[in-house]
């Protein structure tokens, strides 16, 4: 097939992407979300306040959601798992005790800098471990989709088991 000079072919012309001759990636490229332009309208955990920042409606994003969290002082969340999704939680501000597993047997803590990762299917809760400190962190998603699956039947365990990630850079304390 050639290629005439007047072919409209979007890698040969990039400004034909959008009306007015808008040069490519103007409307498309990077955007940045201002921090009091989040959005509370997502799926709602008892006990956390989630904001969404980057999804397809705001954005356009395939395959990824992000926004933030926070947690009051001494306050904990209903359990809940997201689904196939994989979550990332990134402590900004507090310090976060995750409990997980079929009756939240399982703990551990994170403070500002540190990452948590939460497989899909996982049953957590999320514990602001500080008594007068809010817990503020932001949160990726491995989807466009905010899905949250709140679970009422639980039945936690009274004292859950303490797991550290031991491995060869990081020792039991």
């Amino acid at each position: 097939m050639s290629h005439a000079p007047h072919d409209d072919h979007p890698h040969d012309h990039p400004h034909d992407d959008h009306p007015h001759d808008a040069p490519r990636w103007k409307h498309d490229g990077v955007r940045v979300i201002t921090g009091d332009k989040l959005d509370p309208n997502t799926a709602q955990t008892p006990g956390m306040f989630r904001q969404a920042a980057i999804t397809h409606a705001r954005v356009g994003a395939q395959k990824i959601w992000a926004g933030t969290v926070a947690i009051e002082p001494d306050a904990k969340t209903g359990v809940h798992h997201h689904g196939a999704l994989e979550s990332v939680i990134y402590v900004v501000r507090g310090r976060a005790r995750m409990r997980w597993g079929e009756r939240l047997e399982f703990v551990a803590e994170a403070g500002p800098g540190d990452f948590i990762y939460v497989p899909p299917y996982v049953p957590h809760q999320e514990i602001n471990a500080s008594p007068d400190e809010a817990l503020e962190c932001v949160l990726v998603r491995s989807d466009n989709e905010a899905v949250v699956v709140n679970i009422t039947d639980i039945e936690p365990v009274e004292r859950p088991e303490a797991v550290y990630w031991v491995d060869p850079i990081h020792t039991h304390p």
